[in-house]
This record gives C-alpha cells, structure tokens and sequence, in this order.
C-alpha cells in the first residue's frame, strides 16, 4: 500500500511542489538551509575531481549559507547553487532534481522529508505503450475509410 502511494506519480508532483515552496519562503525570509539529496542524481558543472567526489556519501548534505545561498535558485525542476569544494575551494555549479531532495534542515532540524519515488521507468513504458496503440488505432481507423485507399501504395 505504502509503496503503490510513494510511487505515485501525483504524490511525488505533489512532493516536488512543496520543496519549492518550501526552498522559496527560505529564499524569502534569507533562512539559511541545509538539503540532503542522492548524489547519484546530483550533478557539477564544471565535474569535481576524482579524488572529490568519491568522500560523497550515497547521502549527502549540502548546507547554503553565504555565497551558496545567494546563488541558489530553483529552475526547471532542479535545485541549482554554486559552492566550493575540497581544501583548494574548486568551484562548482551543483544541479539537483528537486525529488532528490530527501530532507530539507534548518539548525540540524529536519523540517521536511521526502519519501517520493521519481519512478521514470514506468512513464516511459506507458508513454510507450501509449504511442504504440495510438499508431496501430490511427491506421485502422485510416484503413477502415475505402476513400483512402488511394493513398496506399500498391504492390
């Protein structure tokens, strides 16, 4: 039952509008956050070094204060913030789908938790499924017509 609910696809729409709510009004009251987020799902740009990004743990938090706070914005579903890494401080934009969010923290206090479950293969498969019945209806329909016969080709 819990899993058919996190999977859901209007639940996680859901879970995704309320940490962009949530991401804003800290933006708008300049509250210092912390986001801890799957770093499979994260990306950088420009890559961090080898020797960087393997100390991420599966886990990750990144906390957003100072120049990394005034950076941060939410755009086209991503996260996305500057931030520095490592002793030699490489900088780096970091992009996070918003549903990789898992927690949101403000003084080491989760105030919000993401148990949602982005799953893209089952929209694609449906998406899939969607297409391919649609082709096969729109040329019966097609052949069902005798005036369109004049457009097949004849062998």
């Amino acid at each position: 039952m819990l899993e058919s609910l996190i999977e859901d696809r209007d639940f996680a729409k859901m879970m995704k509008r309320h940490i962009e709510e949530l991401v804003v009004l800290f933006f708008q009251k300049e509250q210092n956050f912390g986001i801890l987020c799957k770093i499979e799902d994260v990306s950088f740009n420009p890559e961090l070094p080898d020797g960087m990004s393997a100390e991420f743990r599966p886990l990750t938090l990144f906390f957003l204060a100072g120049y990394t706070f005034e950076t941060a914005r939410i755009e086209d579903e991503m996260f996305i913030f500057e931030a520095g890494f490592g002793s030699e401080n490489f900088g780096s934009v970091v992009s996070v789908p918003l549903l990789s969010i898992l927690q949101i923290i403000v003084d080491e206090t989760p105030l919000f938790i993401n148990i949602a479950v982005e799953n893209k293969e089952k929209e694609e498969e449906k998406s899939k499924n969607i297409d391919e019945k649609g082709v096969k209806n729109s040329m019966e329909s097609f052949l069902a017509n005798p005036e369109n016969s004049k457009f097949l080709k004849k062998k």
